[in-house]
């Protein structure tokens, strides 16, 4: 079971609340007759009423009360898969997450500036299908490539350099990985998006762009970070050092970014505090061919909110048959203790 819209859902602190008043006045309206009359006297003035009548008719509306809340937060059950036909492209997304990505020369810092770009991508995205690699000194597959953004989104929430534990920056590795992780499908665009700031440890990082463009594919560059460098952040506290003792600086590296982007035919862009970088990237990806793709869709919901209507219905007819005071008709009929 989910809601489609959970805000709905803080309306139910109103349940608990409108209970302790209806105690209030109950225990209130108690005292005001005692100071009236006696007890006995009470029961002859009001032969029908009752206080479980009363409650019962509180607990119905507050389960109207509650029902009507979830309907308005739509509850859905179970997933559809449907198969549907889409004219989009394929792009892999190649994250480093090596630790120079911790540094904060771009706010928050490099890595969660290339998360919320990522995100800021998926939303753009509706017919295409999108793969995610992380790599640092190694380079692995964290989402195959698919229609499903949600579960592109969840992944990327996810990834921190924690998730590798070989260090350093093998660009390479995650090309050519990317290369790798594409359908077969014939006649569609097919992008490789680097999100790295340069620093490659292990070189061929060329080689592996050219290799890409001689199947077809282009590597977009997004270059984070800036030239003048940042230090690095530890989880301890403190910064990086080099084994001299030395805060370690680590920098951008344009240079190298635009090689790799001129050798796979790609583009390169550098990404800033601004919303410059994303733009760019959706403007050079929208230019790129698309084709016609088998897609599977997970994320359509079997819609709830019809049958808590109903409840809804049935439950305001069945309080509205219930009166505080017992009816004429039904005189032989003890429901309800008196009071």
């Amino acid at each position: 079971m989910r809601f489609e819209s959970y805000t709905y859902l803080y309306l139910l602190g109103l349940i608990p609340l409108l209970t302790l008043i209806m105690m209030w006045t109950e225990w209130h309206r108690r005292c005001m007759l005692k100071r009236l009359a006696d007890k006995e006297l009470i029961k002859a003035l009001m032969p029908d009423s009752s206080v479980k009548r009363r409650w019962t008719k509180f607990i119905f509306l507050m389960l109207i009360l509650t029902l009507t809340i979830l309907m308005l937060a739509r509850p859905q059950m179970g997933t559809k898969v449907s198969h549907e036909k889409r004219n989009g492209i394929e792009a892999i997304i190649c994250l480093d997450i090596s630790n120079s990505m911790l540094a904060e020369d771009v706010t928050p810092n490099r890595l969660m500036k290339s998360k919320m770009l990522i995100e800021n991508m998926v939303d753009h995205f509706s017919k295409d299908k999108i793969g995610l690699i992380v790599f640092a000194g190694d380079a692995f597959v964290q989402l195959p490539i698919t229609s499903d953004y949600v579960s592109a989104k969840m992944f990327m929430n996810n990834v921190s350099p924690s998730l590798i534990r070989t260090q350093g920056t093998d660009i390479a590795g995650a090309i050519n990985l990317a290369a790798k992780s594409f359908t077969q499908q014939q006649n569609v665009g097919k992008a490789i998006i680097l999100i790295t700031d340069g620093e490659d440890h292990e070189g061929g990082a060329i080689e592996a762009a050219e290799e890409a463009k001689s199947k077809g594919y282009k590597v977009f560059v997004l270059g984070i970070g800036t030239t003048t460098g940042a230090p690095i952040p530890q989880q301890g506290g403190g910064y990086m050092t080099d084994n001299t003792g030395n805060t370690v600086m680590s920098a951008l590296n344009e240079q190298m970014c635009r090689d790799i982007a001129s050798a796979s035919g790609g583009v390169y862009i550098h990404v800033d505090n601004t919303t410059a970088a994303q733009e760019r990237l959706n403007d050079e990806v929208g230019k790129m061919q698309k084709g016609e793709m088998q897609s599977v869709v997970y994320d359509e919901y079997d819609e709830q909110y019809q049958w808590v209507g109903v409840l809804i219905i049935i439950l305001m007819i069945i309080e509205m048959l219930i009166s505080e005071a017992k009816s004429p008709y039904f005189k032989n009929l003890k429901l309800f203790k008196k009071k």
